[in-house]
């Protein structure tokens, strides 16, 4: 960011009335003073920065890193950029998703559009094919980048063996030094486990196993009421398999608004996911042709049994830290393996950074980016900013779950008060036209000032939606400037205006 933005952003946020003791300030006046290591000089075959992992985070990096003229290798295990996120995550997921909804839409609703088929057939192979062409061309894509930023890939296994060295076992069978002045830990996440459940990628899987299955399952068992559960029973669900959700929590996705969440629950009920929330898994029976899971209730009780032709564990992930070589140069970690940083993303050990999954924080692929690019901001004596408020998640069901900013039992924990304003989409014309019109948009304000402090959005669309709530929250707007801005005609984006008109006066269309 230059400099004049900079003055522009803090002159802005102390007229907000933000203290100096604001985190936001706070990471951008202390960067002022940046700490970096140096730049290498050209020819040398020490780099300026080197990136261990070439997922969102890691492979933003290093092509920010390179754009802002360090010199950057990125070390990547898998021998495809893009990480879990590209290739077994967030692209094949949603392609699936999108795929399974196709199918789903033709069956159940091309009809009512005048649309009509003798039959509607699934193509597996096909669809799996679609899936694994997008991976594809997005990894090479990638690849392409790298290449026009003059960012070095190296294919291979990285474990720091000093603070400015990095060992790598090469997927050719080698081993070579890659050395760096700056050192940064993207190594991401991997699948949870559960204690006496075995992931065979089978019969008992995780997401990666639950995106390439063979056949479409009679019964799956999804294990865990989380994004990543939901969104893959909902692309089971839709191809004809009965799924049931088993969750040991009283919710479904615990970190949702709970009046959106309800409403959630309900529509995924309505298309015949089933829950048994409160459950425990306590046994898993794989001997016979299914998978027998012995359940619990969580506060104890009768037994009983559940059987499946998959069961899909999707209970969390957890930090990608092991086998680096972080205990040996003395990196601290939390009790759950992630690294701890500073307000620059470094470690305690001066010139070894981290960022995404490997941090506290959301785990999130746009977080992760966003963190990369701060990172190396930093590092280049820059200013770098992430405000893990203000980061947006979705569940990229049918319809979408979108939010941005605090719940309204986060608001209530803080004590402050607050006005919400909603607005249902059966009262916007856009969704009543093209025939999606579930969901509603919740926006929830500071009563005194006005000021948004969360936005929660249940729709078709509801990921796309949600940006112009982000950006309103990150810069302190109030329910009133998003209702004053015109929206253009017809459009589902005119609820998010309608709510906020519901939340600070009164809205027009209800």
């Amino acid at each position: 960011m230059a400099m004049a933005s900079f003055a522009r952003r803090k002159a802005y946020l102390l007229s907000r009335n933000l203290s100096n003791s604001s985190p936001e300030v706070f990471r951008y006046s202390h960067s002022l003073t940046a700490f970096s290591r140096g730049f290498a000089s050209s020819g040398s075959d020490e780099n300026d920065v080197v990136v261990i992992g070439g997922g969102p985070g890691g492979y933003v990096a290093a092509i920010k890193a390179a754009q802002l003229g360090l010199k950057t290798t990125c070390i990547e295990k898998r021998g495809a950029l893009g990480g879990t996120c590209l290739n077994v995550g967030c692209i094949p997921s949603k392609a699936l998703l999108h795929s399974s909804h196709m199918y789903h839409e033709a069956k159940h609703a091309f009809a009512n559009h005048g649309v009509k088929f003798s039959s509607v057939e699934i193509d597996l192979p096909a669809m799996m094919g679609q899936k694994d062409k997008a991976v594809s061309n997005l990894t090479r894509g990638i690849e392409g980048l790298f290449k026009k930023n003059k960012v070095t890939y190296v294919k291979g296994y990285g474990k720091l063996i000093s603070p400015s060295e990095v060992s790598v076992d090469t997927v050719d069978g080698d081993n070579t030094i890659v050395k760096g002045k700056n050192i940064i830990i993207a190594t991401g996440s991997d699948v949870k486990s559960l204690p006496g459940i075995t992931i065979d990628e089978k019969r008992i899987v995780s997401s990666t196993g639950a995106l390439a299955l063979s056949e479409i399952p009679k019964k799956l068992v999804v294990i865990g009421a989380g994004y990543i559960g939901l969104e893959m029973g909902s692309v089971w669900l839709r191809l004809g398999s009965e799924v049931a959700v088993v969750e040991f929590a009283p919710d479904i996705v615990p970190s949702m608004d709970g009046e959106i969440r309800k409403q959630f629950q309900r529509s995924l009920e309505k298309q015949g996911m089933k829950f048994m929330l409160k459950t425990k898994v306590v046994g898993v029976d794989t001997s016979g042709d299914g998978v027998k899971l012995t359940l619990e209730p969580a506060a104890g009780g009768d037994m009983t049994t559940l059987e499946a032709d998959v069961v899909l564990v999707s209970a969390g992930r957890s930090p990608y830290t092991a086998g680096l070589g972080l205990e040996k140069l003395g990196v601290e970690t939390d009790k759950i393996g992630r690294i701890l940083v500073n307000e620059r993303f470094e470690s305690n050990v001066p010139g070894v950074f981290a960022i995404g999954d490997v941090i506290p924080g959301p785990m999130l692929a746009h977080k992760a980016e966003e963190d990369g690019v701060a990172c190396v901001e930093f590092i280049a004596g820059k200013t770098g900013h992430v405000d893990y408020d203000k980061v947006p998640g979705v569940v990229y069901t049918s319809p979408e779950v979108a939010s941005v900013g605090k719940t309204e039992e986060q608001v209530k924990t803080l004590g402050v008060e607050y006005r919400v304003g909603k607005f249902p989409f059966m009262a916007n014309s856009r969704a009543k036209a093209i025939d999606t019109a579930e969901g509603l948009v919740k926006i929830i304000a500071e009563k005194e000032t006005d000021k948004i402090l969360g936005v929660h959005i249940m729709a078709s669309n509801a990921g796309e939606l949600i940006h112009e709530a982000a950006i309103a929250l990150q810069y302190d707007a109030a329910s009133e400037d998003i209702a004053r801005v015109c929206h253009a005609h017809p459009t589902m984006s005119e609820a998010l205006k309608e709510a906020a008109m519901a939340t600070y006066d009164k809205p027009i269309h209800i």
